[in-house]
């Protein structure tokens, strides 16, 4: 197994997403030909296409407006949100639609859309680009929030996440992306990918 750092492995995990499954979709700002800000998407609108792996305006409302919409019509869009601190322009989006729609339809529509941004402090970003805003979405019925701690979890709790049928909101730690390495595993197997392609070690607690 490879050792990736954690925005490799999240890297590798949305590779392995979209390699597996038509339906899945990247979009965000800069997303595509310039790879993102941290450069998670590097390298996979050459690889998978311009169709699959889309760059859009900077209003994170429409991004994930959109990504909604998709999702109801049966894609499993991953919208990436540049910063977590941007996120709140479409707050609503998320609280009042995205993360309702199975409680709204009586279990007749679901909203798989897995929300990606950066979040927390340690790289000297200032008020814009340092904010933690995960208690926000942990108190909100219908949404599950994941914050990863290892390259390792990084890359199963994202394909993980990919594969849950209601909304994800995934915020990665970046002051973790490059700061260590882990062996990740790089298999890409059939679905449920989460239990096929990560393996959490034996002597880790419950994930």
């Amino acid at each position: 197994m490879p050792e990736l750092t954690m925005v490799q492995a999240v890297r590798d995990a949305l590779a392995v997403a979209l390699a597996e499954n038509p339906r899945v979709i990247v979009m965000g700002e800069d997303v595509g030909k310039a790879g993102g800000v941290f450069r998670a998407t590097e390298g996979l609108q050459a690889e998978f296409g311009e169709d699959r792996v889309l760059d859009t305006p900077l209003a994170e409302n429409g991004i994930l407006g959109t990504a909604i919409g998709m999702a109801l019509y049966g894609l499993r869009p991953i919208a990436e949100i540049q910063f977590s601190d941007f996120i709140y322009p479409g707050f609503d989006q998320i609280v009042s639609e995205m993360a309702k729609f199975r409680y709204r339809s009586a279990g007749q529509y679901t909203s798989p859309v897995v929300v990606r941004a950066p979040a927390g402090g340690g790289i000297k970003g200032g008020l814009y680009h340092s904010q933690s805003p995960e208690a926000f979405f942990a108190h909100t019925a219908g949404l599950k929030v994941v914050t990863p701690a290892t390259p390792r979890d990084a890359k199963g709790l994202l394909l993980a996440a990919v594969s849950d049928p209601d909304p994800v909101i995934f915020l990665e730690p970046k002051r973790l992306y490059r700061s260590t390495r882990e062996e990740v595993p790089r298999a890409i197997s059939r679905s449920p990918w989460a239990r096929r392609v990560w393996r959490a070690p034996a002597t880790r607690g419950p994930s």
